[in-house]
């Protein structure tokens, strides 16, 4: 199969064209070309793209700006927010569904939203005829991370009458649920395959034509490998634009990165580098921990998701009133966002002050923990412990005794002291994230980040490390992490790989 052929199947009649295409293959291309050939001819229709991450609707944003109203860009989850919003009392659900409040609360809340309004469309087909009709073609990216439920609401969409053009890449699917529902999910795209009108595949390492072919054509070979269960081969000569270093993780702490000294002139050599760097790892304690060992001068992206900010409104959502709780709940967010503020050090007497109502009399470092917690205390709210957070920014910055403090990710510290603006919270995290998506934040030159925040990006430099048993063992979910961040660098690829624990998924001489 070819482009022209793909090119061909996404213009055709077909009701169901599905696309297989691993990173870096043209996809992305192929979607947003044919959104601005086909977009202008739906009347009063509107195409509607799916993507399951904010970063992967930048993408298409940029490329289709042209076509202004005439295509609307959101993720999977946004669009059943809208639909549960719409219905919230016959899915039996809080009216604070529509900012996304209620699904934010508890961890499985957004799949009992799509288990919902799956069953709703199901039961109503006169909901998904209405919203056919209003996206009378449907373009659905990264298909691959659908769940069974949002899966369900597309088909259902496209029984309705919807056109649907379907793009995955099953060996980016990073799992996180069993092994039967693994088996559940790839059962799912067998049959998408089977049912649709047209299946294509793209192959051509588009992303490393013009910059480094050699170094393409190696990932695509190794993508192949962990397809078959097999080994990547670094024992042989490596393309242009591979490195391989061999380092072991020295740090004692589980999740932590170090090496021997001699071991990390080449990693910082690399990183200080001219060009476009992004520097990955498998866990969102070790990128903290590559923030320091960097020397805090690549920041870590961020992203879209606010996962420590959410837990932290939860919390307070909960807790209102309850001053200690609040204490609580603003240290585990520190945790989450920071590194020096931990239960030991600060958030054990923290907590105290305020289940005392800061009574007791203090000097020195005890005394400027009783001038933060005392703001939970005066208004045990989301606005203390906005202001608790913001006295915090402020010691960090001018005592001594909390210099150790460093927050690591910025953006949701400041937005966590922005929400002592609003008079709700949820509305507040709301029109935050709605602010965020509009801005539609750029990535750093430079940037560390898990891997699974870094889907859908592409950088000239990547750095992935550790490269060793923790990081990537022997399992379907390892393999496809570990081919998603191959397969983000452009130019050059430096892996820093484990002879002391290695990867099973790596053949090493």
């Amino acid at each position: 199969m070819s482009d022209a052929s793909v090119e061909e199947a996404l213009r055709s009649a077909a009701r169901l064209v599905v696309v297989e295409a691993p990173g870096g293959c043209g996809k992305t291309h192929q979607g947003a070309l044919y959104a601005r050939d086909i977009a202008l001819t739906l009347g009063e229709g509107r195409l509607l793209i799916l993507t399951h991450t904010n970063a992967a609707c930048d993408v298409f944003a940029h490329r289709t700006k042209q076509l202004g109203r005439r295509v609307e860009i959101r993720t999977i989850d946004g669009l059943i927010t809208e639909i549960a919003s719409a219905y919230y009392k016959a899915l039996d659900l809080p009216a604070d569904v529509d900012v996304g409040a209620w699904a934010r609360r508890e961890a499985g809340n957004y799949d009992l939203l799509a288990q919902k309004t799956a069953a709703l469309l199901s039961a109503n087909p006169m909901i998904s005829a209405t919203l056919a009709h209003r996206y009378p073609i449907i373009i659905c990216d990264e298909h691959q991370d659908s769940s069974a439920h949002q899966h369900s609401i597309i088909l259902a969409l496209h029984r309705a009458g919807a056109l649907l053009r379907i793009f995955a890449d099953p060996m980016q699917q990073i799992f996180n649920g069993n092994q039967a529902e693994e088996a559940a999910a790839a059962q799912r795209w067998m049959d998408l395959k089977a049912a649709a009108d047209s299946f294509e595949e793209l192959d051509h390492p588009h992303r490393w034509t013009n910059t480094q072919p050699a170094l393409g054509a190696w990932i695509m070979e190794a993508r192949a490998a962990l397809n078959n269960a097999g080994q990547i081969d670094l024992t042989g000569k490596l393309p242009l634009g591979l490195s391989v270093h061999y380092a072991d993780n020295v740090a004692p702490q589980q999740g932590s990165f170090s090496v021997q000294d001699d071991a990390s002139g080449p990693i910082y050599a690399r990183s200080n580098a001219q060009g476009q760097l992004l520097i990955l790892s498998g866990r969102n304690r070790t990128v903290t921990s590559l923030r320091t060992f960097f020397g805090r001068r690549i920041p870590i992206w961020e992203g879209h998701i606010r996962n420590g900010l959410a837990g932290l409104i939860a919390h307070i959502n909960t807790h209102q009133g309850n001053a200690s709780e609040l204490a609580r709940g603003t240290v585990s967010f520190m945790g989450s966002v920071a590194s020096g503020f931990s239960p030991t050090s600060f958030g054990n007497r923290f907590v105290s002050e305020a289940a005392s109502g800061c009574a007791s009399p203090c000097t020195g470092k005890p005394l400027l923990l009783q001038s933060i917690a005392q703001h939970l205390v005066d208004d045990p709210s989301h606005k203390g412990v906005a202001m608790a957070l913001m006295r915090l920014q402020e010691l960090a910055a001018t005592e001594q005794a909390f210099s150790s403090i460093r927050v690591h990710h910025p953006r949701e510290f400041t937005e966590a002291i922005q929400l002592g603006r609003y008079d709700d919270p949820d509305e507040g995290f709301a029109d935050i994230a709605r602010r965020r998506t509009y801005a539609r934040p750029r990535l750093p030159e430079k940037a560390i980040s898990t891997i699974h925040k870094a889907k859908g990006l592409e950088f000239e430099n990547v750095i992935l490390l550790p490269c060793d048993l923790a990081s990537f063992g022997n399992s379907k979910r390892a393999r496809a992490k570990l081919y998603v961040a191959l397969s983000r660098a452009t130019k050059n690829l430096m892996l820093v790989v484990s002879k002391g624990q290695p990867s099973p998924l790596f053949k090493l001489g």
